[in-house]
């Protein structure tokens, strides 16, 4: 069990207390909060309190997070395609709507227990729930991840990432005419204050950098090369709609008028590293998928 301890400031106060601590704690849910109420794991000034309690400036809220409870991750299998695999490391090209690992409430049909499928030896470094993942990709994003097959070569590729020396490169197609070829987007990204389901550009997020590239035009759409120099969450989607082209078809970000697709028009295509062993560097390409190349053919017919 961890103990937490925190000191509302006027920031905060005012808020409901599951409200006031998932602003605090981002990786709470307004309802795990609600639920640890229940079981008396929250006290406000020594004292337990009911669920629609209102935080003040300078109270002290103290919580006692559970330990996480064990899952059985099974391996299922999902047919994924490895673009390349070796005794420490393997790149796997990932569909649409998958998502890259389980979670509470959703156990199966990951990129993670098809993994456990095809590959009997993964990093344990993330744990049960983690195992081999070094980075991830949105669920509605497709394309390559590089997967660590033991704990040496995922400290090597989390070392990359951290250096900002692994190249990933996307596809995204985005609302909008781009009149200028390239830019660079320097803005820090954090959790949005207005909504904590998204994230957003703000004052005190983490620097975010992404390289941009127009491809092709297609009158209101614009179709662009991104490369990310970090790696934060939706770091593109938001990048991209704070200059004013939003993702197509993103359910968070896009405008209500967009294109259907089933997510947003986002493929990461390239991804190259130094390989944790040889330390040759690697770099892999997948093509984009079958329903984004014909969304592009039908933007060039019209």
């Amino acid at each position: 069990m961890e103990r937490f301890e925190y000191e509302i400031t006027e920031e905060t106060a005012g808020n409901r207390i599951d409200k006031a601590l998932a602003l605090l704690q981002p990786d709470w849910s307004r309802t795990q909060i609600q639920q640890w109420v229940k079981d008396e794991r929250i006290q406000v000034n020594g004292s337990f309190i009911k669920s629609n309690y209102k935080v003040k400036t300078g109270d002290v809220v103290s919580v006692e997070q559970p330990e996480p409870e064990a899952y059985d991750i099974e391996a299922e299998d999902l047919n994924l395609e490895i673009v390349y695999e070796d005794q420490d490391v393997l790149v796997v090209n990932k569909p649409v709507g998958m998502v890259v690992h389980p979670s509470p409430g959703h156990l199966s049909g990951t990129l993670v227990n098809g993994l456990m499928h095809q590959c009997t030896d993964l990093s344990g470094i993330n744990g049960v729930m983690r195992p081999g993942i070094v980075h991830r990709i949105d669920k509605d994003t497709s394309g390559l991840l590089m997967v660590a097959k033991n704990d040496k070569a995922h400290v090597s590729l989390v070392d990359q990432l951290v250096e900002k020396s692994v190249n990933r490169v996307y596809t995204a197609l985005v609302h909008g005419h781009i009149p200028h070829d390239n830019g660079t987007i320097d803005a820090p990204i954090g959790r949005d204050p207005r909504d904590r389901q998204k994230m957003a550009v703000v004052d005190n997020g983490k620097n975010a950098v992404t390289h941009f590239k127009v491809l092709e035009r297609f009158g209101d759409y614009t179709l662009v090369e991104c490369r990310l120099e970090t790696g934060r969450t939706h770091q593109i989607r938001v990048h991209m709609k704070y200059i004013g082209y939003p993702l197509v078809g993103d359910p968070k970000y896009s405008p209500r008028k967009t294109i259907d697709y089933g997510g947003q028009v986002l493929h990461a295509g390239t991804v190259g590293f130094q390989h944790p062993s040889t330390g040759e560097y690697m770099e892999f390409t997948a093509p984009l998928p079958e329903n984004y190349q014909q969304l592009l053919n039908e933007l060039r017919a019209h």
